[in-house]
């Protein structure tokens, strides 16, 4: 019997309809432990090292339960395929391998349309792998994106499926968890790039720096986009408000958090302009308007749709601990009693996305796995 294939867009598939299988992940215990497959709904998942079928085969058929659909996942393929091929040989019936390996779940982007008015609609792009948002705003034959992932072909695709091209890339700070996909826009399709100056002064790329209350419009048109600064993830923090209804608030605004202000090794001097944009800004802005997260913590975060998506009424009364805090003092200790070490690669990271590094494109995959890691809140120290 040939062993059959999945893609990582068949296995979200397969997560969101809550389809029976079992998940086989065969990477060894400390990559497993650092990232592992996520879903809407909890997976039935095993993780048996493939070196463990290499050398007690008998002993590590005998950890996989039969009575269910298996897909195995691991680092590159290889592995996944080969032991999907010992299970089929040990009498299980319906066997399959993810291609491409685990980096095929770490670059997938899952859009969904949101939202959007009589001449615009606005997509988001779930990245299941690294629990984070970008976005896509479509009006007539031009389409604008909001802080993409660097698998930009999915953008592409959606422009295209429409007849569009994209025009502008939005970011909203300079990212620390992923690498951002504006420089392949610019390079690969002459799209503009529009970013706060503050967090890119020291990129060597041209930009156009975001001002604080510009508005930046489509050639014929559609809705408004606001920059409005929002500085405390990082001091260049900005977000965009879009027909007055929608904010792209990057990592700024959360649905179970507040974006955490010690990445750049200066929580003190970055909380405090956290909690003046909280104070000054998010808690005068519309409580209908819709925010829209860089990041979430867990798909409890995301609404039937499975879109991540929140009106700042109710972000306030999920955070009503956060956003009640009325002193400099009292946040700053807030920040300090959950804040934790970063990643090792968001420092090089940082750099690749002011184009001060490269790095060629299996190094990319391997920086950009894992979750994030912004949320103030996340998790306790």
């Amino acid at each position: 019997m040939d062993v059959q294939s999945f893609t990582a867009k068949d296995l979200f598939t397969c997560l969101v309809e809550k389809e029976d299988f079992l998940l086989l992940d065969v990477r060894n215990d400390e990559e497993f432990g650092r990232f592992k497959v996520e879903g809407p709904y909890p997976i039935d998942m095993v993780n048996v090292p493939y070196m463990e079928f290499i050398e007690h085969e008998e002993e590590s058929v005998a950890k996989v339960p039969k009575g269910k659909k298996v897909r195995v996942v691991c680092a590159k393929e290889g592995s996944s395929k080969f032991v999907a091929e010992i299970l089929i040989n040990h009498g299980f019936e319906d066997v399959s391998h993810m291609l491409v390996g685990i980096k095929a779940w770490g670059n997938l982007l899952a859009p969904i349309r949101i939202g959007g008015g009589s001449d615009y609609e606005l997509h988001q792009f779930r990245r299941p792998g690294k629990a984070s948002c970008s976005y896509g705003l479509l009006c007539g034959q031009e389409m604008m994106v909001f802080d993409p992932a660097k698998n930009i072909d999915t953008y592409a695709a959606l422009a295209e499926q429409n007849g569009a091209t994209i025009t502008k890339t939005f970011e909203t700070h300079r990212q620390a968890d992923y690498i951002s996909g504006s420089m392949a826009l610019k390079e690969k399709l002459g799209a503009e790039i529009v970013a706060p100056n503050v967090d890119f002064q020291v990129a060597t790329f041209d930009f156009t720096p975001a001002g604080d209350e510009t508005v930046y419009r489509f050639s014929r048109g559609g809705p408004e986009i606001k920059a409005i600064h929002t500085p405390g993830h990082t001091p260049g923090s900005t977000s965009y408000l879009i027909d007055n209804r929608f904010i792209v608030a990057g990592d700024t605004v959360l649905i179970h958090s507040i974006g955490r202000p010690d990445l750049g090794g200066m929580a003190k001097e970055w909380s405090k302009l956290l909690f003046d944009t909280m104070t000054h800004k998010i808690l005068k802005w519309d409580p209908s308007i819709l925010a829209l997260p860089g990041h979430y913590t867990d798909w409890k975060e995301a609404n039937n749709a499975f879109i991540f998506m929140e009106s700042l009424k109710k972000i306030k009364e999920i955070n009503a601990d956060i956003y009640a805090i009325e002193d400099e003092d009292t946040f700053y200790t807030f920040i300090e009693a959950n804040m934790r070490q970063q990643p090792e690669e968001y420092a090089k990271i940082r750099e690749i996305n002011a184009g001060l590094v490269t790095v060629d494109e299996e190094n990319a995959d391997i920086m950009d796995l894992g979750k994030n890691e912004c949320a103030a809140s996340q998790m306790a120290k």
